[in-house]
């Protein structure tokens, strides 16, 4: 009896730690792992007379990823960055950054934080799926039960995955994104197969 006491209460906390995703969640969109095609939707915290996603590639036709309209008496000839976010690599074609034009000059946003800065409150699912991403945090498309959502008035509610060291194994978090300031909370949790 001794030996089966602790084993039972062992099995208990696993079957019972462990969280099912709630029924007021639903389904994140399979579209909206792709990074690349959540920039659509970014409603920028400020006003910009233009803003366009660019990927560090010489050749410009490439190196657009999502341009807004461009008024037609402008035209930007700056040069990449060195550095951007979701840096993947060195040389081209290995990261993205912002170029927008406010009060007629030109202005880059090339690390993660300054990408937040750049979304500033939460509008939509996409943006907050885009944050999410900026710490590390991923749409997990192989899994049923690892990419949930629910938006109410003040945050918007996710489930994610992030990559451990290994890049296989993944670990499952809830994510609480606070609408307004863009501010992330992030809890692990085992969630219930």
């Amino acid at each position: 009896m001794k030996k089966v006491f602790p084993a039972l209460v062992l099995i208990s906390g696993l079957v019972f730690g462990q969280k099912k995703i709630p029924a007021d969640f639903k389904k994140i969109p399979e579209i909206l792992d792709n990074t690349e095609l959540l920039y659509p939707f970014i409603v920028p915290g400020k006003k910009y007379g233009y803003w366009s996603v660019l990927r560090n590639n010489p050749d410009p036709d490439k190196a657009i990823i999502y341009e807004s309209q461009t008024p037609d008496h402008m035209t930007l000839n700056d040069p990449a960055p060195e550095k951007g976010f979701f840096q993947k690599c060195l040389g081209e074609d290995c990261f993205s950054y912002v170029l927008a034009c406010e009060n007629g000059r030109s202005r880059y946003f090339s690390n993660e934080q300054q990408l937040r800065d750049f979304i500033g409150a939460v509008d939509n699912l996409p943006e907050a799926v885009l944050i999410a991403n900026t710490y590390g945090y991923l749409v997990d498309t192989g899994n049923p039960n690892g990419s949930s959502y629910k938006i109410d008035d003040k945050h918007i509610s996710l489930y994610l995955i992030r990559l451990k060291n290994d890049l296989q194994t993944k670990e499952f978090f809830l994510i609480k994104i606070d609408r307004k300031t863009g501010k992330l909370e992030a809890k692990s949790i085992e969630i219930q197969r």
